[in-house]
């Protein structure tokens, strides 16, 4: 039944307008204050306070018809976003958080609330922090990919193929070895790709505190938000964790050594083979070089390289 009390539009957060360009992003920017009353409608929802945003979608915390707390998110359907709802209905809420209800033509989602405010990344310990990244990791990973997803398979071909032209563009004969050795690590794994359902984006920032009422209700104190669905190799899933909360790894003040321990805490607690995740490790590192450079750089950053580095001669 259609609700009566009128809700004004939400206002789109400045920061997501501008994350992005172009004409279709700027009619998607336009067009996204109606399709969030569209759906508050649709689902008799009402807001229950401002949106949050990331770099592609918008999250409007809402309360349902029988007063439950849920989160609205809004995004465009691509390629990395397509299969989230398939993911998240896999995973069922185990290790991720529980989708409620999605429109897959829009790639609007009816999800869990979680503690916007509070990620792995706020978590002082930084072994308590990757041990529950570790924990998630081996969860969401227990599950073959639903069909429909890209696969790694597919994904690690193309990057090979980009890699002469990427070379090319490197100003430092270091890099381009270095680039060059990620290369050949993906070669010699990209013949066993994987089936497992890989989140390929769980770092600290996308893992988030359940509300203590929910917990209390038998939910896991922590849970994976914003999925980017692959069929693949879990050792591909490693690099985020590698990477991400840098300073701490710095503080330690012998890098490579920090990549290491944090590389071999992850590989014994997924139960990973470290040889093959080394490699798909590195592999992840080409990725990213892939990206960047095609994106203008002429040189690896400093964190890619360091990770790099450390698992070429460590491991």
């Amino acid at each position: 039944m259609p609700r009566h009390d009128p809700v004004p539009p939400p206002v789109v957060p400045p920061g997501l307008a501008a994350a992005w360009g172009g004409d279709e992003w700027r009619a998607w920017i336009e067009a996204l204050p109606g399709l969030a009353l569209a759906f508050l409608d649709r689902w008799q929802l009402r807001p229950d306070g401002p949106p949050a945003h990331g770099v592609i979608a918008m999250v409007l915390p809402v309360v349902g018809a029988d007063g439950s707390p849920a989160a609205l998110k809004l995004q465009r359907v691509d390629e990395e976003t397509r299969g989230e709802p398939s993911a998240l209905r896999t995973w069922d809420g185990r290790g991720a958080v529980r989708l409620l209800d999605s429109d897959p033509e829009s790639g609007t989602m009816l999800l869990e609330r979680l503690d916007a405010g509070r990620s792995l990344e706020t978590e002082p310990d930084e072994l308590t922090a990757l041990g529950t990244l570790a924990g998630l990791l081996e969860q969401l990973s227990g599950y073959p990919a639903p069909a429909g997803l890209p696969r790694l398979a597919d994904r690690g071909a193309a990057m090979l193929d980009r890699v002469p032209q990427v070379l090319s563009r490197l100003a430092d004969a270091a890099d381009r070895r270095l680039t060059a050795d990620c290369a050949a690590a993906l070669r010699e794994v990209l013949d066993r790709p994987g089936d497992r359902l890989l989140h390929w984006d769980l770092h600290y920032g996308n893992v988030l505190a359940v509300p203590p009422e929910a917990q209390r209700a038998g939910r896991a104190p922590w849970l994976a938000i914003d999925p980017k669905p692959l069929a693949g190799d879990p050792g591909f899933e490693l690099m985020p964790a590698l990477a991400n909360r840098w300073e701490d790894v710095v503080a330690t003040g012998d890098v490579a050594a920090a990549v290491r321990r944090r590389f071999d805490l992850l590989t014994e607690a997924v139960g990973l083979d470290r040889a093959r995740a080394r490699r798909w490790t590195l592999a992840r590192a080409l990725q990213r070089t892939l990206w960047k450079v095609e994106s203008g750089e002429t040189a690896l950053s400093t964190r890619d390289r360091a990770v790099a580095l450390a698992l070429r001669a460590g491991c």
